[in-house]
């Protein structure tokens, strides 16, 4: 998996058939707004999460005997306390160690996890912007194409998927979600590898001879026109209108308009009667296209918290994550014109991520020995599903930092990203190492 975005300006290039739809609208306005301003204004808008709101556990690490630096969560004891009090951290034994898991695995049962957060901004404007067919990508097991696919067919627009590789044999886990909920498409690998151009064939294949392709970051402004993140339609955007109007999304909703509700979830989790503004905080991220921890990063940014994001890499080299990441903040700069003080600057020039390795580092989507054995562990202890691709390595990370910054009064946070569903996908590639469950 290669971290890839296709722009605007791609998306035009080669189009000769279609119209391609900005409405010459330009970004936030910029006049006298200062950056408060300027962020209610962004997170003043309709959402596909009615509220916010998510459930936070309290993790207790209680290790074995010489356990401790292994980097075997076998021989660690967690506790679950469902309704922690943020007052305190509580009573905790020596030795132990101490984490928090926001539990956004809870959204929705097919929507959850960072993929309700990066689509919850742009959902609504579908809607609002008359879009009928939505195409986007991702592996074959891909959370994100799946819960596009429900949430479009939620709203009556087509989705269209185009999946990494090979039908498998046996449809479940997303690849079965994304059969039922939108129109499958298999991709040769050597095709795929160049995401720009397949999406935006793909998309020119759909438009047909009188349709608009637009990507998100067109209706994203678009959103502004009438200073209430609301929706005018334009001549080429008539309610009525029988031709099709396409979106292209970014494999993974890599895009800026999924900035928007990741840092809506910053702001809720930082009210005083949570996590709070004032006490240091590591939140923990499992980074496929790093768009999740970049927005969390930019929400504390933005609200002033002494807050430091780590992402753990999955699916590139570092360089490619911190390109990504001033890609981003680049385009979110210029379509919100959020003004920094120079200190704000310094720490954007720097990085507002700390990219880091995962514990065992293994090419992306492969799964080590005893891996299955650990979710479960963890299953079975906490009630809370990880999966051995992406969860799991924030729930490590998690627990390696419970011990040290317990003592320097750091809190820290993982936020859980969904995607058990792949689960499903896995015990079909991995069938010895899911067998061992039923030993005992």
């Amino acid at each position: 998996m290669k971290l890839q975005r296709i722009s605007c300006k791609t998306a035009v290039t080669g189009i000769r058939s279609r119209q391609f739809s900005t409405g010459g609208i330009q970004s936030v306005p910029q006049a006298k707004l200062n950056g408060d301003e300027l962020l209610t204004r962004m997170l003043k808008r309709k959402w596909m999460l009615r509220v916010p709101d998510a459930e936070i556990h309290q993790i207790v690490v209680s290790p074995s005997p010489g356990s401790l630096g292994t980097g075997r969560l076998g021989s660690i004891s967690f506790t679950n306390n469902t309704r922690p009090r943020f007052g305190g951290d509580g009573v905790v034994a020596d030795g132990d160690g101490l984490f928090y898991v926001v539990r956004d695995d809870l959204l929705h049962p097919l929507v959850n996890g960072n993929k309700a957060r990066k689509l919850d901004a742009l959902l609504p404007l579908l809607t609002d912007h008359s879009v009928t067919d939505v195409v986007t990508c991702g592996g074959c097991q891909s959370a994100h194409t799946a819960a596009v696919a429900v949430s479009c067919a939620e709203r009556g627009v087509k989705s269209h998927l185009l999946l990494r590789g090979e039908q498998p044999q046996v449809v479940t886990g997303y690849n079965l979600i994304s059969t039922m909920y939108g129109h499958v498409n298999y991709v040769p690998r050597s095709i795929y590898a160049c995401r720009e151009d397949m999406l935006r064939s793909h998309a020119d294949l759909v438009a047909g001879d009188l349709g608009h392709i637009v990507c998100c970051n067109d209706i994203l402004e678009a959103s502004f026109v009438d200073g209430s993140a609301g929706f005018e339609c334009g001549p080429m955007d008539a309610c009525m209108s029988p031709q099709r109007k396409v979106l292209i999304v970014n494999e993974g909703a890599g895009d800026v308009v999924a900035l928007l509700g990741v840092i809506r979830l910053v702001e809720y989790l930082c009210q005083d009667h949570l996590l709070g503004k004032e006490r240091p905080t590591k939140l923990i991220i499992d980074a496929g296209t790093g768009t999740t921890a970049i927005g969390a990063g930019l929400g504390a940014l933005c609200l002033g918290l002494p807050w430091e994001v780590v992402a753990v890499m999955l699916a590139d080299t570092i360089d490619a994550y911190r390109e990504q990441e001033r890609s981003l903040i680049s385009d979110f700069r210029t379509r919100f014109g959020l003004p920094l003080a120079d200190h704000c600057l310094h720490k954007v020039d720097a990085g507002i991520v700390h990219w880091v390795n995962r514990c065992y580092q293994r090419k992306f989507g492969n799964v080590l020995e005893g891996e299955i054995k650990t979710c479960q562990h963890i299953s079975q202890q906490t009630g809370i599903l990880v999966d051995p691709v992406y969860t799991l390595a924030a729930w490590e990370m998690a627990t390696q930092l419970s011990f040290e910054e317990l003592q320097r009064g750091t809190r820290v946070v993982m936020l859980h990203t969904g995607g058990t569903l792949g689960m499903f996908g896995l015990a079909q590639r991995y069938k010895s190492y899911f067998c061992t469950l039923k030993d005992g």
